[in-house]
């Protein structure tokens, strides 16, 4: 027998009505626009990770599984269960570093929520409208859960704050779409809880598969799981943040269950979500800002370099210091960079580039030097790039605010250009423009569905 609601905690009691209510929302038009750039951004994720390892095993391993025709992969002619759909292309999104990150919660909500969504929304004809809010809803759930915990706290135990703020957000982006009311989706959120997992050690993942699945294809399955179960008519325990052995208690010693509500209709996560505008790991990103900067404002010539000491804060720079991929290896990214005078998603996921002479020339002259001011700095992720020329002028700029975050967001041209790289390679040029130009009125379509020819190959 269901309990009253008078016997749901008051937190647990508003999320679960929002998110049931969530697709007959309207949203402010500056959320849809950022809505949009988002979904765009990991669209083009998706279909630029069918070109590497982590995507393509995703691919072949859920064409190897079969299912029922629900949900199509993205970048493929592919189509498979929601489940299965989820998935493949979470991991796809996350198959290299070009995704979308929260740093407040610690987590990539576009690669789990939008997977997730988008499977739900084929399966069930949604608009792009509903879409769109029901992408909104799953950044916001999965921030609040991470507060709730302390998503700090939670990283230091080793915990993988992307997976289990990720699954959370994938849940309630796909049990919108199943016309949930609010016991069900207090239900799906239990179901949510007894799947959220993942242990931080994926950051030594060097080819990225099992990071690819536990920032992105597990919490994206195990939301739409939880989903459809409870669509299915699963039932579970009513509370699961509040009460004996509730999952906030399970996860954190001092848990905040005011935030799980805290200014749902008012703070929307997605707005505060970053963008990366350089296809690499997010440490590196200030200092490539840095150096670019350096570039455009005092033009040299690699050739005419001595020295250069990039400094990160001491946490970034252990994730980035000569790291084995060449998307996350400052050194070689720096060298990169200098060498052919700007990056592209090709360049820079380039293993044979890491062994080019003029790069490898570039990059024994870097230096990367940790810093714990940096670390204590905000907003975080700052960078401080020094370059010393042979004439022995020094050059430094110090970036402060990461193109692409919420202090120095990109414009739509930026996000579009970023996605014409990604993408164009594999859909072509021409099918690449029609997707970017789809998304731009995206809220306008009848049927999410008939998206699906655009980010299909042409061939």
């Amino acid at each position: 027998m269901i309990e009253p609601l008078e016997h749901i905690s008051t937190p647990t009691r508003r999320l679960s009505d929002y998110v049931a209510g969530a697709l007959a929302r309207p949203l402010p038009a500056a959320v849809i626009e950022k809505a949009r750039h988002h979904v765009l951004d990991t669209f083009a994720a998706m279909v630029s990770g069918t070109t590497l390892h982590p995507g393509g095993i995703a691919i072949s391993y859920v064409e190897a599984l079969g299912g029922a025709d629900e949900a199509s992969v993205v970048g493929t002619r592919l189509r498979t269960s929601t489940i299965n759909a989820a998935l493949a292309n979470g991991m796809l999104a996350h198959a290299d570093e070009t995704d979308d990150s929260h740093a407040p919660s610690r987590t990539h909500p576009g690669c789990a929520v939008i997977p997730a969504a988008l499977a739900i929304a084929e399966r069930t004809h949604a608009s792009g409208e509903q879409f769109l809010r029901a992408v909104v809803l799953g950044y916001d759930v999965c921030a609040r859960v991470n507060h709730a915990l302390g998503a700090d706290a939670l990283a230091a135990a080793a915990r993988s704050t992307h997976s289990f703020g990720g699954v959370f957000g994938a849940g309630a982006a796909a049990g919108a779409f199943l016309a949930l009311d609010a016991v069900k989706v207090r239900h799906l959120l239990s179901y949510c809880a007894q799947q959220a997992s993942g242990v931080a050690c994926n950051v030594r993942d060097s080819e990225h598969i099992e990071k690819a699945f536990d920032f992105g294809g597990m919490p994206a399955r195990n939301g739409v799981a939880a989903a459809t179960m409870v669509g299915h008519g699963f039932t579970g325990v009513d509370d699961v943040f509040s009460g004996e052995r509730n999952f906030l208690g399970a996860f954190s010693a001092s848990p905040d269950p005011a935030q799980l509500a805290e200014a749902l209709g008012e703070r929307f996560d997605i707005l505060g979500t970053n963008i990366k505008k350089w296809s690499v790991g997010s440490p590196a990103q200030a200092a490539l800002d840095a150096l670019s900067c350096l570039m455009e404002t005092t033009p040299f010539a690699a050739s005419t370099v001595a020295a250069i000491r990039v400094h990160l804060p001491a946490r970034s720079a252990r994730a980035v210091d000569n790291a084995p991929m060449p998307d996350i290896n400052v050194q070689h990214l720096v060298a990169l960079l200098l060498t052919d005078r700007g990056l592209t998603f090709q360049s820079v996921h380039d293993r044979a580039r890491m062994h080019d002479p003029a790069v490898v020339g570039i990059r024994r002259l870097v230096e990367l030097v940790p810093s714990e001011e940096l670390m204590q700095a905000q907003p975080p992720r700052q960078a401080i790039v020094e370059v010393t020329l042979r004439d022995r002028r020094t050059l430094v700029h110090r970036t402060r605010a990461v193109r692409g975050t919420a202090d120095n967001p990109m414009t739509r041209a930026e996000v579009e250009a970023k996605a014409l790289d990604l993408m164009s390679g594999v859909l072509g040029a021409i099918r690449a423009q029609e997707l970017v130009e789809a998304v731009r009125t995206i809220e306008y379509n009848r049927d999410i569905g008939e998206l699906c020819r655009y980010w299909q190959p042409a061939s």
